[in-house]
């Protein structure tokens, strides 16, 4: 292990004087999934490396008290990658960072580190964790302004080819800077809403996925400011048209071999793999305020279409909360479940944490995987979900009290400043008769 990041380490340097990178971006994420960032010479990179670049954390969402604010971030040689938007010299590179307190131990902070811990214990139980999102989001003719509503830049449908329409083009651009950042793109097609995208990404371990989910965000948003367009991953901008999810795929393999494919069983789901989806069904409501982490979230899941309300599963559903994808033949490994609910805009690496946590829950348990009638709801609010979070045990382990009692702490002000709030609604409706 130490051999090979000494290898990862000597690669990164040396491209970096190779291709005359001047500036070294060590990107990181806060607790509630929102992109950091410090640049620094590449003369300090070495150091960074050994010692890690200080900072304050009680400057970060959701990372320290005043009193506790000395961390370090420590560059992760194998997400280094040149930023192919930045191709004119001097060129730029980015890191991602693992951040750890001043006595090198990680920080119980650190999203990344909260999904490392999950990710720990289900090699523990033998296992590896395969994930592959597809990505929604929405293209918006310009930054939209407060009181004004946003404008997509078409008016295309599902699967609309449309030639004359920014959004061909904008897909091809930022599927290209993706690719060239080692990120490998599996789909692309305008979605069922005017201005709305979807970019599936291929199948990686669940941590490259979610540092790859990090990326693509931020390349999706130069790639618009770039265009004149404006970008956004915000679960439900307009009433009369379906949000953006990230529906993912989920698989665990034992060394090769995919541990949730049974050739006899129905829907050629294993025992493992039936207890992976009873575990997330059980826990969905706790999980909920980290995968559904917004007010705006909620307005997605009780939106109708094809977003999942309930607590269901099946093959065929388009709106169940997990459904089966239909396995393909002589191909075991693409035996996978796909989880519904998750939105574009949670933070991934604790999302992804906690849909692992309560699968494992139910391999560990043996849970009984049972057909979906009388199905239970999803959290309708963001306060209801919140008040089943605060109550797991489940959730409260994987993300650590730190982070577990800073994300409670945040969703209930979030809920307040909500819940006072005069809408637009009520204006229109009640203003002209009351």
């Amino acid at each position: 292990m130490q051999e090979n990041m000494s290898k990862q380490q000597d690669f990164a340097l040396r491209t970096i004087e190779e291709r005359n990178i001047r500036f070294i971006r060590l990107w990181f994420t806060d607790v509630l999934g929102y992109l950091k960032s410090v640049a620094i010479a590449p003369a300090e990179l070495a150091n960074a490396f050994e010692e890690g670049i200080g900072f304050d954390g009680s400057a970060i969402e959701g990372f320290a008290r005043t009193s506790e604010s000395d961390m370090l971030a420590k560059p992760d040689p194998a997400t280094f990658s040149i930023l192919p938007w930045r191709t004119e010299a001097p060129g730029a590179a980015r890191m991602f960072c693992d951040i750890t307190l001043p006595n090198g131990n990680p920080s119980p902070a650190d999203p990344r580190n909260v999904l490392r811990r999950t990710l720990n214990k289900a090699a523990e139980m033998g296992y590896t964790c395969y994930t592959h999102p597809e990505i929604e989001f929405f293209l918006f003719k310009s930054q939209p302004k407060p009181g004004v509503a946003p404008e997509p830049v078409d008016q295309g449908g599902y699967f609309d080819h449309t030639p004359a329409v920014v959004g061909h083009d904008f897909r091809r651009q930022a599927i290209t800077l993706l690719e060239a950042m080692g990120i490998s793109v599996e789909f692309s097609h305008h979605e069922g809403a005017p201005g709305q995208q979807e970019i599936d990404l291929r199948y990686a371990d669940a941590l490259s996925t979610a540092d790859n989910i990090m990326t693509f965000r931020h390349v999706i948003k130069e790639v618009a400011l770039e265009q004149g367009f404006y970008a956004s991953f915000m679960p439900k901008p307009f009433t009369e048209h379906p949000g953006s999810g990230m529906h993912t795929h989920i698989s665990l393999f034992e060394g090769e071999k995919n541990a949730f494919h049974d050739e006899s069983a129905e829907f050629n789901l294993s025992p493992v793999g039936r207890s992976f989806v009873a575990g997330l069904l059980k826990h969905a409501p706790e999980i909920t305020a980290i995968t559904n982490q917004w007010v705006n979230s909620y307005k997605r899941l009780q939106g109708g279409g094809e977003a999942p309300a309930l607590i269901n599963w099946g093959q065929s559903a388009r709106g169940a909360l997990i459904r089966i994808p239909q396995y393909k033949p002589n191909k075991e490994n693409s035996t996978r479940i796909e989880f519904r609910s998750l939105d574009a805009a949670a933070n991934p690496y604790l999302a992804f944490a906690v849909m692992l946590a309560a699968g494992l829950k139910g391999i560990e348990n043996s849970y009984v995987l049972e057909k979906s009638e009388n199905p239970a709801p999803l959290p309708a609010n963001l306060m209801e979900a919140i008040s089943h979070m605060e109550k797991s045990e489940l959730v409260r382990e994987t993300l650590g009290e730190h982070v577990f009692e800073y994300v409670l702490l945040n969703k209930r002000a979030e809920w307040q400043d909500y819940r006072r709030q005069v809408s637009a609604y009520e204006l229109d409706r009640y203003l002209p008769v009351l």
